[in-house]
């Protein structure tokens, strides 16, 4: 449901300097930077700057960025925003055409070189790793068994993924579950169609599990687009290796804290910092002074890496490891180390010397995942049955994160609790769904110090959801500063669900200018349904006999009848095949294009917030379709004539908008 896109930088100076194109390719760069860590300062720009070609290690060595951005700015330890980095690249760039006597008369003729280059450079290393990793995880797959192993010294990885099916199963291995591979196309020769509806399916499963997708569709897959098939694939990779930094899934992680207020503030935390909480945590055990905060820099010498490793493996350890005087040799032997405990994976010694981040994150969260040194007898794992059960809020914090991040990659967010709570997100994302709504003259731009400022933004923003006519009943912006965990899940669907009315409203050829309500989709679904020859119908978001899913096929087979397979369809009676039926359905909705956010759960259960999304979804992903793409069991005209009329369903249209019951 991702809506309208914003503007990326709001300088106007800046603005000058780059083209859209040009700002949403240096956007993904950044907003990759700052994901590897979950955070960004003036320290990281150096290193983290040394694959961009023009102002990268071919032209600048790491020293000498470091050195010129500490002359721009002395501060090393102030956080880094997107207009503050792009006035950096164009003062390194500067620098960059001095030296090289370039002669580009403006920045944006220059900097076309840069991020072309940018975005066209692949790491072999990384392409290695990763292929290696899809040969380990894949192999035991009967389609893909006639393509694997992969050759990782060629590029037949980005011939395998042409078709979608490897993308699609290697999401499957990262997040079980969220593709049903009943939806693929598995066929040996697949038609341009089917070959686009696998596409289709991977991209927007990968928004569904938390990859932020920047300037990337079905076509660039089709066309194996290295750098963006590449991206994509470590996206995936990361968040399989992960999954296991939560206290759910490892709750021993509570040893890293001392008390329960620490333990919430560590669950809130994004897994990379996890990662280097542990890292540090173990750290501390050898007498190693230093505080690893990065990747990449930090870990560049290895000697993070041998202290490391002799913490959790001693019977495994060299004693030439910390004596060695050279990094590169120090590297080698913290491999050899890793080997023998069995974690060496992902990076060889140059990668380490060289701080590939991502290679360096995916290493430690492999060695984590093998042997993470932690107790499982300590008391504080006790704490744990005390806290209330928030699978519900998980759930819908994961949903609505998703779908923020989801936008154009513009806006990144790690835990909605934490990120929102300054206001400067959620007014960005009230921009994308009303365009010219905000007040950005009296918005507060992160970094913000000062607690009030925090407090003016939330303000704005609950007088800007009164003003869109939320359902904001005894909600002040210092509920949202605070991290009121309803209020915000209360504000941010309410957000969604105008979202994808303003998408459907501006569909004004079906509307006819009329605005758009819950009652109209519901009467909407039930319509198309009912022209399909079914006598199946939902009364409301919250009926009960929704859980079985096969409504949704209906519905899904009367917008495009050949999406289902009614052979794979269950009866939906026990809870094993509303499970399957639901999974399908989520499935096949995103195949034909709908861009959703919940899970097999939300159906089986009927949460009506997710239900209307859903369907809401198909409706518009349908409205836009042009009409000679449409079935003939409906017209056009079927499709729009009821949303002229009233409607007497017994749907309370405000009971979507209340969260806060």
């Amino acid at each position: 449901m991702s809506g309208y896109v914003g503007i990326l930088v709001s300088d106007p100076w800046l603005q000058n300097q780059f083209t859209q194109v040009e700002l949403r390719s240096l956007k993904s760069h950044f907003t990759s930077m700052r994901r590897e860590s979950g955070k960004l300062t003036v320290a990281d720009l150096a290193s983290r700057m040394s694959r961009l070609k023009v102002v990268g290690d071919q032209n600048l060595s790491e020293e000498e960025r470091a050195s010129l951005i500490q002359s721009f700015h002395p501060n090393l330890d102030e956080e880094v925003d997107f207009e503050f980095y792009l006035r950096v690249y164009l003062k390194l760039q500067a620098h960059v055409s001095a030296i090289i006597g370039s002669g580009a008369k403006n920045s944006s003729a220059f900097l076309k070189a840069a991020t072309t280059t940018l975005l066209h450079t692949i790491s072999d290393s990384e392409k290695s790793s990763y292929v290696a990793h899809i040969n380990n995880y894949l192999a035991g797959d009967a389609f893909l068994k006639k393509y694997l192993p992969i050759n990782p010294s060629s590029n037949d990885l980005f011939e395998i993924t042409k078709d979608g099916v490897l993308l699609c199963k290697l999401i499957n291995v990262a997040v079980p579950g969220t593709i049903d591979e009943r939806a693929i196309n598995t066929k040996s020769m697949l038609n341009p169609w089917e070959r686009n509806e696998n596409h289709t399916l991977c991209l927007n499963s990968a928004k569904a599990i938390g990859c932020t997708l920047v300037n990337i569709g079905t076509q660039d897959i089709i066309e194996g687009r290295r750098h963006l098939v590449l991206g994509l694939i470590s996206q995936i990779i990361k968040i399989q290796l992960l999954a296991d930094l939560n206290l759910k899934k490892t709750p021993q992680l509570v040893e890293l804290v001392g008390d329960s207020k620490e333990v919430e503030e560590l669950m809130s935390l994004p897994p990379e910092k996890i990662l280097l909480r542990w890292m540090n945590f173990q750290l501390k055990k050898s007498g190693y002074k230093k505080t690893v905060t990065n990747f990449s820099s930090d870990v560049k010498d290895a000697e993070a890496y041998a202290h490391l490793l002799n913490v959790l493996a001693p019977e495994h350890g060299n004693p030439s490891t910390l004596v060695a005087k050279n990094p590169f040799e120090r590297a080698k032997l913290v491999l050899e180390h890793a080997d023998r405990m069995g974690c060496r994976r992902y990076l060889t010694a140059k990668d380490i010397v060289d701080g590939s981040p991502n290679l360096n994150l995916a290493f430690v969260a492999h060695i984590f995942q093998h042997r993470n040194g932690l107790s499982t007898k300590n008391k504080q794992i006790s704490f744990l049955e005390t806290l209330p059960d928030d699978t519900q809020i998980s759930r819908e914090e994961k949903a609505f994160r998703f779908w923020i991040n989801s936008f154009d990659g513009s806006l990144y967010i790690n835990n909605v609790f934490e990120d929102l709570r300054d206001g400067w997100i959620l007014l960005q994302t009230l921009e994308k769904v009303s365009p010219g709504i905000v007040n950005w003259k009296v918005a507060n731009k992160p970094p913000i110090k000062l607690p009030f400022k925090k407090v003016e933004n939330c303000n704005q923003v609950v007088k800007l959801g009164k003003q869109l006519k939320f359902s904001l009943v005894n909600i002040a912006g210092n509920d949202i500063v605070q991290g009121n965990k309803k209020l915000i899940l209360a504000y941010l669907w309410q957000l969604m669900r105008c979202n994808i009315l303003q998408l459907l409203r501006n569909l004004r050829f079906h509307s006819y200018g009329k605005e758009i309500t819950d009652v109209d989709i519901l009467e909407w679904a039930n319509t198309k349904v009912l022209n399909n020859g079914s006598q199946s119908r939902m009364n409301s978001f919250k009926d009960k006999s929704l859980s079985a899913g096969t409504f949704f096929l209906e519905l899904l087979s009367a917008v495009q009848p050949r999406s289902v397979n009614w052979s794979l369809v269950t009866g939906g009676v026990s809870d094993e095949e509303k499970r399957m039926n639901a999974t399908y359905v989520i499935s096949i909705a995103r195949k034909l294009g709908c861009t959703i956010f919940l899970l097999p759960e939300d159906i089986i259960e009927v949460n009506q917030k997710m239900i209307l999304t859903l369907t809401a979804s198909i409706m518009y992903w349908y409205l836009k379709q042009p009409v000679e793409d449409k079935p003939t069991a409906s017209s056009d005209s079927d499709t729009g004539s009821h949303l002229e009329t009233t409607s007497n369903s017994t749907t309370d249209d405000s009971a979507s908008e209340s969260s806060l019951d």
